[in-house]
């Protein structure tokens, strides 16, 4: 292609449809499930996590402590964490552009999490409804927290405002 093709062909983009846009509520079926990508908790998640909230426990920050002390004999991931990156996944694959609000869920950590321990998200769609406001759903999906040896190490069933298709 020559340059004066390649400025026409970017000039045709903006019709190109935008990957990895999320779910809109009335896209999506009772019963329907995902799976995220996954992504391996490292110690400096850990450190930045632990920083910026002040969750200053020598179970996240003592080495020395956590290998004296620990019945885990690694370095944990605080369970909070563990809930702010599956959001996070869920985030890039499912609410790009879709998202409205996040209301309310019920969460429970089930296994520890430790320092390298790979994680992704199986959702799966347990409500999705139309709301008093125009162009607007509730979706509510159970989001199981997934190592990298299946076990599931986290439980949670965020209720969320969804914009609806635009007409």
């Amino acid at each position: 292609m020559n340059p004066e093709e390649d400025r026409g062909a970017e000039m045709a983009w903006p019709e190109a449809p935008v990957m990895g846009m999320g779910l809109y509520w009335d896209d999506v079926r009772v019963g329907q499930r995902f799976q995220t990508l996954g992504r391996t908790v490292t110690e400096a998640d850990i450190s930045m996590f632990v920083a910026a909230t002040g969750m200053v426990e020598e179970m996240f920050t003592n080495l020395e402590y956590i290998k004296s002390a620990s019945r885990m004999g690694a370095r944990p991931v605080p369970g909070a964490l563990v809930y702010c990156i599956a959001e996070g996944l869920l985030m890039q694959s499912t609410m790009q552009r879709t998202g409205i609000a996040f209301l309310e869920c019920d969460l429970k950590i089930l296994k520890p999490t430790l320092a390298g321990d790979t994680l992704h998200v199986r959702a799966e769609v347990v409500q999705a409804r139309a709301t008093s406001k125009p162009g607007c759903g509730l979706m509510r999906t159970m989001n199981h927290v997934v190592n990298q040896r299946g076990e599931v190490v986290a439980t949670y069933n965020p209720l969320r405002m969804v914009k609806g298709r635009p007409s």
